[in-house]
């Protein structure tokens, strides 16, 4: 088992201790973690990139820094379970598939997609 695992049964057991399995269909779960990056986003909503690193130092604002994390990742989880996925496989697979798409030669210090690195080098 792998910490993921271990956070996904503590979550399912959490769910289940309160009969919420009933509201916890895919499309729910989904839209849920949808929301949920919404209000972490929410939190950059405005600031500056100097001013999210001095609020990084902010204990009020790294609690709810965590608790919106925490709150994606567990509806993560929970939409892995729903789906039958292994978000530890599926991470290791989709790092991999990027390392192809992204070659460190092609891709270091770049900030652009591998399609428009393919576009403007001429590789369609």
């Amino acid at each position: 088992m792998t910490d993921l695992d271990t956070l996904r049964d503590a979550l399912i057991r959490f769910r289940d201790e309160r009969n919420w399995q009933q509201f916890h269909t895919l499309k729910n779960l989904i839209v849920s973690v949808s929301l949920e990056a919404s209000e972490l986003l929410e939190l950059t909503q405005w600031k500056t990139d100097e001013e999210l690193v001095q609020l990084k130092a902010d204990e009020s604002f790294r609690q709810q820094l965590k608790d919106e994390c925490a709150d994606v990742l567990m509806y993560l989880l929970l939409v892995a379970n729903e789906a039958g996925i292994d978000l530890a496989a599926a991470t290791r697979e989709k790092m991999a598939r990027n390392a192809q798409r992204y070659p460190v030669e092609a891709s270091y210090g770049l900030a652009r997609k591998y399609m428009e690195r393919e576009r403007k080098d001429g590789q369609s």
